[in-house]
């Protein structure tokens, strides 16, 4: 019979941090560790995967074909042993968690999460509400959210987690020619109800770069949005993260258009020191959205 091998949560812990921070020195500093005994780990683990996990590339360090296998499963492994601590931890916990976030995120994100989370904490229940951006902040501000999710206008908010930077796309329809401007005619866009972020960087941009717009479609939903994009009505912009099928992000040379600036993702939370079961649900957010982002 073959023996078995055994990974050590601690060890995989140490190597995905690692990769994750581009530094493995940082590793061991954020884990209470020497730098010793994190290199100590990361030995351990190639000699139990038979193979180097790491190569130099240039000053730097980069994962081997081995390696990014044993990425993704340690990312696995790691969320597993978390949830079932969360949930031998937290099983008697109960009460509510309120969170807002961007429409951009109800369709994939949301069920994910509320079903980690259901299962960790069955007796807690989670109230969510998909709101624009003014309206979190809002919420935020005065108590009627614990966490939101949602783009990043305030740098110095205290309570704000800047999870990514995501670009911003132009984006056409998925089974249709890129909507092209004839001669002397606006590009047509469609584009979400002011005030919206969005919306005034995609205008800019188009002004910087000296081409004439009008709006075709404008909706306070986005799922309105897709849908006139769908239909071809016109181009829209977004960032890459939770498009629906229908649609697909387009290039800056494809759309033959401005490139567009990045929108800072941030999760913020309502108070300094949340209750438990908030810092939880806020955990299992930025696992989810770290995979959605490396995907």
């Amino acid at each position: 019979m073959p023996r078995t091998t055994t990974f050590d949560i601690d060890v995989l812990r140490s190597f995905a941090l690692g990769v994750e921070l581009g530094s493995f020195a940082q590793a061991a500093e954020r884990l209470n560790r020497s730098t010793s005994a994190v290199s100590a780990q990361l030995k351990k683990l190639e000699e139990q995967a038979g193979a180097p996990l790491l190569r130099k590339a240039g000053r730097g360090l980069a994962l081997t074909e081995t390696g990014e296998t044993m990425l993704g499963y340690a990312r696995r492994l790691l969320d597993l042993n978390d949830e079932a601590a969360a949930a031998v931890r937290g099983v008697q916990l109960e009460g509510r968690v309120r969170l807002g976030l961007q429409e951009d995120f109800g369709e994939h994100l949301l069920p994910a999460v509320l079903g980690r989370f259901a299962r960790a904490h069955p007796k807690l229940r989670v109230e969510a509400r998909i709101a624009r951006n003014a309206e979190l902040m809002a919420g935020i501000a005065k108590g009627g959210l614990d966490l939101a999710l949602a783009w990043q206008t305030d740098a110095s908010h205290s309570r704000a987690e800047r999870i990514a930077r995501l670009p911003m796309r132009w984006i056409g329809p998925a089974n249709l020619p890129v909507v092209r401007r004839k001669r002397g005619e606006p590009l047509p866009l469609v584009l979400l109800d002011p005030p919206c972020l969005v919306r005034s960087a995609t205008t800019a941009a188009l002004d910087r770069a000296g081409i004439s717009w009008r709006i075709a479609f404008s909706s306070a939903s986005l799922a309105g949005n897709w849908a006139a994009v769908t239909a071809g009505l016109g181009m829209s912009v977004r960032t890459p993260l939770g498009l629906p099928a229908g649609v697909r992000a387009l290039t800056p040379k494809e759309a033959g258009l401005p490139a567009l600036p990045a929108l800072g993702l941030a999760l913020y939370r309502a108070e300094a020191r949340p209750a438990p079961a908030v810092e939880r649900l806020a955990q299992i957010i930025l696992q989810d959205l770290a995979e959605a982002a490396r995907t």
